[in-house]
């Protein structure tokens, strides 16, 4: 079978079922496919943080700026896709003053809200928290729910007339002249897509794809560990207030908090070795901030790839700088392919601002004027978790960052 679509989106994490919703509100026939569930690759992998910019803001002001912004348009679309726990960025006795001071001032500046806590009001606010925070900054990070997010993108996708098509990988593509003409599937679909274009987001694996028209994407594929142990009763996320490190974050979730995380750079994003090292070093490191978890009860652990941008990675002086995204035009590379672009790098909580980019891209290849309206349009079944899960069941989307939170009764 055939079918012939405006626009192919290859990946369906995060930002490729964003740039479909996209697309498809502007009035595009869309077609999102991914060689699994939704959400497999990256997106259902990650630890969840919904960034309030605080992470970034004494050492990348516009990254730190565009998570604000976004942080502030998922608590206006996503409903149950998110939790606004608030955030604290603790400082421990042995952590450098000056890192603290530079950040609260930093995030003034940008306009991200802000309270400095003494350790005492900290640990009112945290009653296990080490007795060696001496002073907390409050910050409005929160959680998201990565499955859920994606799930409900690719719902309103596809109640604009997407197809959605899961567990059906690209094997082949075929190029006449400089445009890709078809892109065969397989899997459980077993069928030609014939695009008018074509948008690569296919994260860690967007380079693979790539390479099927001829074109080159250089990423590198970086593991981090995330392990999920008992503990009832944290609200806000735990910030080590230092340069990023290992170990430097703890999320809530209910009666459970995910710990995170390593960074550690692999060669291929399906096969790589992992460490036991990595469990232990997060665990001792997150007990820093929070000691109960040292012995609590493991839940379950996961890797996830990021997947980064390899020029990008080559230039960067620390994991403090915040990731940000790159829309690369194949038209304009020395293989030249007319009709594709590759959306890489980024963060889960800057999705729908690099799903627009891409979206505003296409349309101008496509001669749309249609405006974006992601920004403005509630997500569907945001206000109805039941709702939302039967997405993910419906899109076989489940992963581990929420799989406490998300209930697959539906299957």
């Amino acid at each position: 079978m055939v079918i012939q679509t405006d626009v192919l989106v290859i990946g369906g994490g995060a930002t490729g079922a964003g740039t479909a919703r996209d697309l498809a509100l502007r009035g595009l026939d869309v077609t999102l496919v991914d060689s699994g569930g939704l959400a497999a690759g990256t997106s259902s992998r990650s630890h969840g943080l919904c960034h309030s910019g605080a992470r970034y803001a004494e050492s990348d002001r516009p990254g730190a700026e565009e998570c604000l912004r976004e942080r502030q348009t998922f608590g206006e679309i996503a409903g149950a896709c998110v939790r606004d726990t608030g955030g604290l960025f603790v400082e421990l006795e042995d952590d450098d003053p000056d890192y603290f001071d530079t950040k609260r001032d930093a995030c003034e500046e940008i306009g991200i809200p802000t309270t400095e806590l003494t350790g005492e009001q900290a640990r009112e606010r945290v009653p296990d928290l080490s007795s060696t925070v001496t002073r907390a900054l409050e910050v409005p990070d929160g959680v998201v729910y990565p499955s859920r997010l994606v799930a409900a993108n690719a719902a309103d996708a596809r109640e604009h007339g997407a197809r959605v098509l899961t567990h059906a990988p690209v094997e082949d593509m075929t190029l006449e002249d400089d445009r890709i003409a078809a892109v065969d599937l397989g899997g459980d679909v077993a069928e030609t897509i014939e695009p008018q274009f074509v948008v690569n987001a296919a994260g860690a694996w967007a380079g693979r794809v790539a390479a099927m028209a001829g074109a080159d994407v250089d990423m590198q594929p970086n593991r981090g560990v995330m392990v999920s142990v008992a503990y009832d009763g944290l609200e806000p996320v735990l910030n080590r207030c230092r340069d990023p490190d290992d170990g430097d974050i703890i999320l809530p979730h209910t009666d459970e908090v995910v710990l995170g995380t390593t960074s550690i750079d692999v060669d291929d994003p399906d096969e790589y070795d992992t460490a036991e090292w990595e469990l232990e070093r997060v665990r001792k490191e997150c007990a820093e901030m929070l000691p109960p978890v040292t012995d609590a009860d493991e839940i379950r652990t996961w890797w996830g790839v990021r997947p980064l941008y390899a020029p990008d990675e080559a230039t960067r002086q620390s994991r403090g700088i915040s990731r940000g995204f790159f829309l690369l035009e194949h038209a304009d590379d020395d293989e030249r392919v007319a009709n594709m672009a590759s959306i890489v790098g980024g963060k889960l909580t800057t999705y729908r601002a690099m799903a627009e980019a891409t979206a505003d891209l296409v349309s101008d290849q496509l001669g749309v004027e249609e405006p974006c309206r992601t920004a403005e349009r509630t997500l569907p079944g945001a206000d109805d978790p039941d709702q939302l899960d039967a997405y993910v069941a419906e899109f076989d989307g489940s992963g581990p960052a929420d799989a406490d939170v998300v209930s697959l009764e539906a299957e």
